[in-house]
């Protein structure tokens, strides 16, 4: 449709966005039973992105019931433009198909689309008729995702060590060496070689990051989940609450401690959560260390302000921001969640990157900061579809609320 045509069309019927059914960090340490064959982790060959074009409009979701809740998504949209305003945005892209100024535009043309406050059937229709809408392959080639949820806890700690606040989060240390892409490549000798960084255990065994302490906490529990969400609010001695977040990781894969304790008849499969597993470890402090070593990435903090902020270092919005392997997903960009989950999901900003979020069947979900949150995230385990949406090439403009183009 031409930009005149599309003009027209606006005064007759609107755009409308639709909800149906999303720094490095891992999801929430909970995995319900997973259905017999199914490999969520399973690898793309080598070379191959997690999207593929939809080409038949039948196979298009109806975004009209997504379109009816758009609270926070335009707050997420302009954090996802500042980073493509980035200079550093450019090196991911073109993601297939899709240029740096095709995903910006994208971005632009719905942000405007959302401050028109047309009705969901509107935008809905607008949605279908000017992007393109591509979904991923999942983890079976057929579009299964299965979305698991995340969250900021609120732990109390210290600044200097007491006779409560004993266990330490780090900051990064200076022997920690990245490439230019940000991965970790290990740690620097005294004669400049690099070599594996140790992992979690040897870290921890050998007193090596002593000097280091970002903040103490009270219970080693607690630590280890700070390291597995990535970020942290920390409540202080005189009450004042301060955030920390993901500053890197030892560059060791990350490995859920769930299938030990299920080996091991802590839990089954049916009853292991997030809430569980504190339950139990509050009880059992001195079996802390003998799971978690079962982990061997280990994560270093920095101090934040404001809001956690995700993988592209912009603030990550509950419900509205997703974690996915940035390796095959697209930075940044707008996607529709087709999952029914307790809280409905919709529309969200591919935002961040997860420790234990790696291939195309996996998707995480930002849950928000505190306890209500970690309980919704630590039950979230759910398969659906995953969509992206981009603008057509010969998709023009969309309208502000002030009548004007871009």
């Amino acid at each position: 449709m031409k930009t005149k045509n599309f003009i027209s069309f606006m005064l007759f019927v609107a755009a409308f966005l639709v909800i149906s059914g999303c720094q490095t960090r891992s999801t929430v340490i909970v995995t319900p039973h997973e259905e017999p064959g199914k490999d969520y982790s399973r690898a793309l060959p080598p070379g191959e992105l997690a999207l593929r074009k939809i080409t038949d409009p039948k196979q298009i979701p109806d975004y009209t019931k997504a379109c009816s809740d758009l609270d926070s998504l335009r707050e997420a949209i302009a954090r996802s433009l500042t980073y493509m305003g980035k200079p550093s945005s450019r090196k991911f892209y073109p993601y297939g198909e899709i240029t740096h100024e095709r995903a910006l535009t994208s971005l632009q043309e719905l942000e405007k689309l959302v401050s028109l406050k047309l009705s969901p059937e509107e935008m809905n229709l607008i949605l279908r008729e000017k992007f393109d809408t591509y979904i991923s392959v999942g983890c079976d080639d057929q579009g299964t995702v299965l979305y698991t949820g995340y969250y900021t806890p609120i732990f109390d700690g210290s600044r200097v060590r007491t006779d409560r606040y004993r266990y330490p989060l780090y900051k990064a240390p200076v022997d920690l060496v990245k490439g230019p892409d940000g991965a970790i490549l290990g740690r620097k000798g005294p004669d400049g070689t690099v070599q594996q960084y140790p992992s979690r255990s040897d870290i921890e065994k050998s007193g090596m990051l002593a000097g280091h302490e970002l903040v103490w906490l009270a219970d080693p529990f607690e630590v280890y989940i700070v390291h597995v969400q990535g970020s942290a609010k920390i409540r202080m001695p005189s009450g004042q609450i301060e955030t920390i977040g993901y500053a890197a990781h030892n560059g060791w894969d990350y490995k859920s401690i769930r299938h030990k304790l299920i080996a091991e008849g802590k839990f089954t499969e049916q009853k292991i959560n997030l809430k569980a597993m504190i339950d139990y470890f509050k009880a059992h402090p001195d079996e802390v260390d003998r799971y978690v070593y079962d982990n061997p990435r280990f994560v270093f903090f920095k101090e934040e302000t404001g809001e956690p902020r995700g993988s592209l270092n912009e603030p990550v919005t509950p419900f509205r921001t997703i974690a996915t392997d940035k390796t095959i997903y697209p930075r940044a960009m707008f996607a529709f969640a087709a999952v029914d989950l307790d809280r409905p999901i919709g529309f969200a900003l591919d935002q961040d990157t997860g420790g234990a979020i790696r291939a195309a069947g996996r998707c995480d979900v930002y849950m928000g900061v505190g306890d209500q949150a970690g309980e919704l995230a630590g039950k979230t385990y759910r398969e659906g579809r995953l969509y992206y949406l981009f603008i057509k090439p010969d998709g023009g403009q969309i309208k502000d609320e002030k009548g004007r183009g871009k």
